[in-house]
């Protein structure tokens, strides 16, 4: 498979899946065509990826959009975009998210709460346009919830994050973007995302789902050559 530098990055600093494989070249076939970017929280070079129009969904921050936090990343995307257009996908008409889908460069979910984020995408529809979109070659960046998202479960976000948020959630699917289940935070410094959280994570889902720990600042990128850690 497909082993570039950030492989070698991968081996130092010990950032293997919970399977025991390095990530370098373990990417399926069916989920190549895919090209995404999903961090821990943003990224040091997220403006190199990240261009034109872009589709801002915040449906994970809807409840928090004064938060610190999400004022950063709002303000980092839209200094890398051309264009920003932000969106609250439970709010709006799906023929409108349609709309902006087609005119977007590239899409930007952010971070925030993950079970209010894909119960927003599931509920109205979303989820199937986004990923048709991917699918098609357009690119997906996500942060935290983002990321999480973007995997074939959120299930392990459960230890992480409030499922009381979403009680009409009922399926945990994912977009299924990646074979991959991000666990953001995994330095265990970030908010109430102790160490204690993070091993408790990979000890109820590691053996299940196929866990990628990112600490902040890292991310996982997707394109048709394979993966790579940055």
């Amino acid at each position: 498979g497909f082993c570039p530098r950030g492989s070698i990055r991968a081996r130092r600093s010990g950032l293997l899946n919970t399977q025991g494989s390095l990530i370098c070249g373990s990417i399926g076939r069916k989920l190549a065509l895919v090209n995404l970017l999903l961090a821990s929280y943003l990224h040091p070079d997220l403006g190199t990826y990240l261009t034109g129009r872009i589709l801002y969904i915040d449906d994970a921050a809807v409840e928090m959009r004064q938060a610190p936090f999400t004022q950063e990343e709002l303000k980092t995307v839209r200094e890398a975009a051309e264009v920003l257009v932000p969106v609250t996908v439970s709010q709006m008409a799906l023929a409108d998210f349609r709309q902006e889908l087609e005119l977007a460069d590239c899409v930007y979910v952010a971070s925030g709460e993950t079970f209010r984020l894909l119960h927003a995408l599931k509920s109205t529809g979303a989820d199937q346009l986004l990923v048709d979109a991917v699918r098609a070659g357009k690119l997906y960046a996500g942060s935290s919830a983002g990321a999480m998202v973007a995997g074939p479960s959120i299930e392990p976000a459960t230890v992480m994050d409030n499922l009381s948020i979403a009680p009409d959630l009922k399926d945990y699917t994912g977009l299924h973007l990646t074979e991959f289940v991000v666990v953001p935070h995994a330095q265990g410094t970030t908010g109430p995302y102790s160490i204690d959280i993070i091993s408790k994570t990979v000890e109820e889902y590691g053996k299940e789902w196929n866990l990628l720990l990112l600490k902040d600042g890292q991310a996982l990128y997707v394109n048709e050559q394979g993966s790579m850690l940055i």
